[in-house]
Parts: structure tokens; C-alpha cells; sequence
């Protein structure tokens, strides 16, 4: 187990899965969320392989078997049989694999804006968000990472200079393009093709599962959610106009009361269902 994690609250466990963007951390995606989550469950904060502090090692196959394989492991560490487990862009990817993979170890599935559930209907590959991804890992400026993380929210003001220079710093950390390198071959590999295209496999995921889409997301647009969430057999769809990828971040207050709910099998008002 090589994973580094943060722990808060006590309750049925929780794993936060954080997205990919350039110097992105499992505390930098969802530490604003983990006091109201933290009140109802044991939050486990991760940062996934080569993000954070977790190292970025070499691995086989696509990273979505990876990052799941290392959260199982996290989760014999922590004597935690089953979790519920809540994903963002990549890390809704890594749970529905995991999913796919480890269903007697996951409990609810609520993935906000998840990797490889989209099937794109209208909008094409690569997104604007990806293409801004591209473009800061081809020439890393703190420029084009500003353009990238503004391009995150329907509101730019919420991301400060603050926000923007630290993980700039992260981003720059020795190893970390190498990382990001290696990540991203193992999504355009056409070996891994069936792996990592997960939309294909929705009708497996037979957990109680949330899909929350921010309607302006400009990384994974919501149209790609309408063919796996026609598929999932147990699923309920949560769309949130003014809204881009951060969810966590832009509507912090009403992802918290829905998921909090959701997790807990009980209505907006808190009485069980």
C-alpha cells in the first residue's frame, strides 16, 4: 500500500477519489467539504498514485485497474471492509472501476462529473477542458494553468491566486510530468481501450449509485453521463445549472446535503427513507 491519505470524522467509511488536473491532491480537491462530511462519516481523503504525496510509480496495464487495485489495498491497511466511495472526473473513474472490479468492497457509489462513464453524444473529444489540460503539460506555465483551473468553475472568481499558486508549486514538483506522462499513455493505449472506457460496462454497476454533473462542465460535459446512466440499473442523476467540474467547489454546500443524504439512504430533510 503506498497511498497517501488524510483521515477525519467517525462513521461509515467514506473515500474522497480527486481528479487529474496539474498539481491536484486528494486535500486540494475536497478539503473544503471534509468538516461537513466528516460530521457523518470516516473520511478518507486519497491522493491516487503519482498525485499528491502518493509516488508515481510505474505500473501495468490502464490507471483506472491501477488507482482501484491501491485503493483496495488502502482499505485492508485500514481494516475497512466495505466503503462508500465518492469520486471526481478521475476519481469517479477509479471508483467505478473498483466498482466493476471489487464490488463486495464498495458500498454507495456517488461520482461527481466521472472518467470513462462519458460516451459523448454531441460535444466532441478531446473536450476544452482536456485540450487545456494538454496544453499547460506541453508548455507548463502558471499562465496556462490559471486558464486551466478558471476553466473548472462557471464562476472564475472562485478560483483565487491563492489556489492558483499553490498548485502551480505542486505541479512543479520533480517526477510529476514524468507521472502525468504515464498516466495519460495508459488512457490512449488501444490495448487498454476496453478497460478504460467504462460507459461500456455501466450495466454491471449494480450499487446504489449518484451521478452529479455540473451543467456547464467544460471537462466531461453532461451529455457523455445519458448512455451510462440510461444503463446503470440503480442509479439517480443530480444536474446543477451554474455549475462546471468543481462541483465541490462551486456548489460545496448543496453537493454536501445531497450526497450526505444519498449516502445515508435518507430525503433532503434527513428523515430515512
Amino acid at each position: 500500500m503506498t497511498l497517501h491519505f488524510d483521515e477525519a470524522g467517525h462513521g461509515p467509511a467514506l473515500v474522497l477519489l480527486h481528479g487529474a488536473g496539474p498539481g491536484v491532491s486528494g486535500w486540494s480537491n475536497f478539503g473544503g467539504n471534509v468538516p461537513a462530511l466528516a460530521a457523518h462519516f470516516r473520511t478518507i481523503v486519497v491522493d491516487q498514485p503519482g498525485f499528491g504525496a502518493s509516488p508515481g510509480v510505474d505500473f501495468a496495464g490502464d490507471y483506472f485497474t491501477h488507482a482501484a487495485d491501491e485503493v483496495v489495498a488502502l482499505l485492508d491497511h485500514l481494516g475497512i471492509e466495505r466503503a462508500h466511495l465518492l469520486g471526481n472526473s478521475l476519481g469517479g473513474g477509479t471508483a467505478a472501476r473498483m466498482a466493476l472490479d471489487h464490488p463486495g468492497r464498495v458500498d454507495r457509489l456517488a461520482l461527481m462529473g466521472p472518467g470513462g462513464l462519458t460516451s459523448r453524444l454531441v460535444i466532441p473529444e478531446p473536450t476544452v477542458g482536456h485540450l487545456r489540460l494538454y496544453a499547460f503539460f506541453a508548455d507548463p506555465t502558471r499562465e496556462r494553468l490559471a486558464e486551466f483551473m478558471r476553466g473548472m468553475v462557471h464562476d472564475p472568481s472562485l478560483v483565487t491566486d491563492a489556489m492558483i499558486d499553490e498548485r502551480f508549486e505542486q505541479s512543479q514538483r520533480p517526477g510529476v510530468a514524468e507521472s502525468f506522462a504515464r498516466f495519460r499513455a495508459s488512457f490512449t493505449d488501444p490495448a487498454n481501450a476496453e478497460r478504460v472506457e467504462l460507459w461500456r460496462h455501466a450495466d454491471r454497476i449494480e450499487h446504489e449509485s449518484l451521478v452529479l454533473w455540473g451543467r456547464e462542465d467544460a471537462v466531461n460535459p453532461y451529455d457523455g453521463a445519458l448512455l451510462a446512466v440510461a444503463r446503470m440499473p440503480n442509479v439517480r442523476l443530480h444536474l446543477m445549472s451554474r455549475c462546471g467540474h468543481w462541483a465541490q467547489v462551486e456548489r460545496a454546500r448543496e453537493l454536501e446535503r445531497v450526497v450526505t443524504g444519498f449516502l445515508l439512504d435518507t430525503d433532503a430533510a434527513g428523515v430515512p427513507a
